[in-house]
């Protein structure tokens, strides 16, 4: 099945044919082709757009492979284990000798991960802190105790040394903090306020989606809570949800911080977040009146998922001083709201 016979190197492609009948997924498949790599390096592979078939890239791992289809993988060149300072533009809205508190621009990820070692926060931050962040997060994510998903904006706060790391670690282990998040949803709620609690697992249909586990007491997973408030609704849905509002600006409080939480919750209640990649279904709001369409175009352009970090509240880890951060909606999400606005 396999035309290249030796190790396979970085910068180097290897390819493979596949056997004649499917069988077992792709990545099982290959991995077993190819010991030296892991099915989990052979998935991470695949979301890089590492392995085509045919000349395509491979998307999801879980397919079978094609039948005298040829596979072809490429390593990425080698890259620093650590990640390197990089002067990036930040916008800190505190700092002193223990944290850094940023309002992140969407785009930026937290930290480094395979094949996206440049361009993160933690890049900018060993720029601009130097050699006293903090190293318990690990060698790639030196002073990271919480994340935002990269395409999400808002606050963030980072220790720049170890009792810091520990302080804030404690806070968020007991949920000891203030995290008020803005949403812009495709639909809205039926109730107009509650709480959302339940275990969040991942998906068996897309490993990258988190969803409510349907059997919690025999599926693994993690308790989420999530307090809503509807603060806007927009326009009229079209068709059989007529009378149902088309969109929404929704204020979220995160009682514990999985991964995803917010975007899966919402996702559950039937109103995933406009321009959501990965759990939104369509990108249509399907509004009626006459601005539907230029609202509607909109939403269709909104490039990331429309979630905004907005608030961020915790006691000093070292100092003990209640300290409290808002941060303003930025501009695509303030014109978003505005041509929904207009319905």
């Amino acid at each position: 099945m396999s035309i290249d016979d030796e190790d396979l190197t970085q910068g180097e492609t290897r390819a493979a044919i596949a056997p004649t009948e499917a069988g077992e997924r792709v990545d099982a498949w290959l991995a077993k082709l190819w010991p030296d790599l892991s099915r989990s390096r052979i998935q991470g592979l695949i979301g890089a757009g590492k392995l085509t078939v045919d000349g395509a890239p491979v998307t999801h791992a879980k397919d079978k492979p094609k039948p005298g289809a040829r596979y072809e993988v490429t390593l990425p060149p080698p890259e620093p284990a650590a990640p390197q300072p990089e002067t990036l533009p930040l916008n800190i809205v505190f700092e002193d000798p223990h944290l850094v508190v940023v309002d992140k621009a969407a785009g930026m990820a937290m930290h480094p991960a395979p094949g996206s070692m440049k361009g993160t926060l933690v890049n900018a931050l060993l720029a601009h802190c130097g050699n006293s962040l903090s190293g318990i997060g690990g060698v790639a994510r030196p002073g990271i105790v919480h994340r935002i998903d990269k395409d999400t904006t808002g606050l963030v706060v980072v220790a720049k040394h170890d009792a810091a790391h520990q302080g804030l670690a404690k806070l968020f282990a007991k949920h000891d903090l203030e995290r008020v998040y803005y949403a812009v949803t495709r639909g809205a709620p039926k109730d107009k306020s509650g709480r959302i609690e339940n275990r969040l697992v991942r998906s068996g249909e897309d490993r990258r989606k988190y969803v409510v586990a349907r059997n919690p007491d025999t599926e693994a997973g993690k308790t989420a809570i999530t307090d809503y408030w509807i603060v806007e609704t927009f326009g009229q849905l079209d068709g059989a949800s007529v009378g149902r509002p088309a969109a929404a600006l929704i204020e979220c409080r995160l009682h514990t911080g999985r991964t995803h939480q917010i975007r899966a919750h919402l996702a559950h209640l039937g109103c995933p977040l406009i321009g959501d990649p990965l759990y939104g279904k369509q990108r249509a709001l399907k509004a009626v009146g006459p601005h539907a369409e230029d609202a509607d175009a909109a939403a269709r352009a909104f490039p990331r998922q429309a979630l905004h970090a907005a608030v961020l509240g915790f006691k000093h880890p070292v100092t003990g001083v209640e300290l409290r951060f808002e941060s303003a909606l930025p501009g695509d999400l303030a014109n978003l709201l505005a041509a929904l606005r207009q319905l």
